[in-house]
């Protein structure tokens, strides 16, 4: 296809969008709404994704020493805990820096624990050089002499990971399924103009146009459509997720965890809603187009 070609196809299409002004309103609508659920979706994939890596990545096994175990003892679990293939790091955390710990979380209260009467243990945290070492970290650990237990969080942190991806695979589905329904609306729309144009079509065919020169204008005008679409979406997926963000933002102060930042992902969906409405455009009415018309 040349250049002018290719401009008359693109001048035909604007026409035919401007010809057909309130079908196009209901396909760019059906879009609109489409591309709004999908976008909302993308980020919520996209940061559950996220959280779901600084999960995995923050799991630590915390090794228990048994109580009366003596400074030497505790040196050499340390010397074991490097011995075990997939180690990364190790840190000793005493009684008295657990209870701070548990002071700094659950409150003052626990301040009149101090001395004999504080329960907790010391404890060495291991970090796992891949997260799919935890488990097999911790196992080797509660082998160790004088090491009465190693815990990973392993219940909950599967429950996470379990959830984490429950929420990918539907929301991966729902996503499709609303493609589909705009995909759908839109070859609709477009067998409406076809139907429309069906003198127009025939005279061209008898003139000796081809089935693309035929088809190109449908296309782009289908492309057109998704692209119109895309526009809303757009603006209120970007200024919806960046209030959302300086919420969380403040509520997830500490925890370790944190949002996509705004513009890394609002590019990415920026992007991908662009690409997403201009394809389910142009294949809406390269269905239509080889369904409804007999060229």
């Amino acid at each position: 296809m040349n250049k002018q070609t290719f401009k008359r196809h693109l001048v035909d299409s604007l026409t035919s969008l401007r010809r057909n002004t309130w079908m196009s309103v209901a396909a760019v609508g059906a879009v609109t709404v489409t591309l709004l659920l999908v976008g909302f979706l993308l980020s919520v994939l996209m940061n559950v994704n996220k959280v779901a890596s600084d999960i995995e990545n923050n799991v630590q096994v915390r090794v228990i020493i048994d109580r009366g175990t003596k400074e030497k003892g505790i040196k050499q679990i340390k010397k074991s805990l490097e011995k075990i293939d997939g180690v990364e790091s190790i840190k000793f955390s005493s009684r008295k820096q657990e209870l701070h710990n548990v002071v700094g979380v659950y409150g003052s209260e626990f301040k009149l624990i101090s001395g004999d009467q504080n329960p907790l243990y010391d404890v060495y945290v291991v970090d796992a050089k891949n997260p799919d070492k935890t488990i097999e970290v911790a196992k080797k650990a509660k082998k160790i002499k004088n090491v009465y237990d190693a815990k990973y969080g392993g219940t909950s942190a599967k429950k996470l990971f379990k959830l984490a991806s429950s929420i990918q695979h539907w929301g991966i589905f729902i996503s499709v399924l609303l493609l589909f329904v705009a995909v759908f609306l839109i070859e609709n729309t477009i067998k409406i103009t076809i139907m429309s144009r069906q003198n127009e079509i025939e005279i061209m065919r008898l003139v000796g146009a081809t089935n693309s020169y035929i088809r190109w204008p449908f296309i782009l005008e289908g492309a057109w459509t998704g692209l119109l679409g895309t526009i809303i979406p757009i603006f209120l997926t970007d200024f919806g997720y960046n209030i959302v963000y300086r919420v969380m933002s403040n509520s997830l102060k500490g925890s370790g965890y944190q949002l996509v930042a705004p513009h890394v992902l609002l590019f990415q969906i920026d992007l991908l809603l662009i690409v997403i409405g201009i394809g389910i455009g142009a294949l809406g009415a390269g269905v239509s187009m080889r369904r409804f018309l007999k060229i």
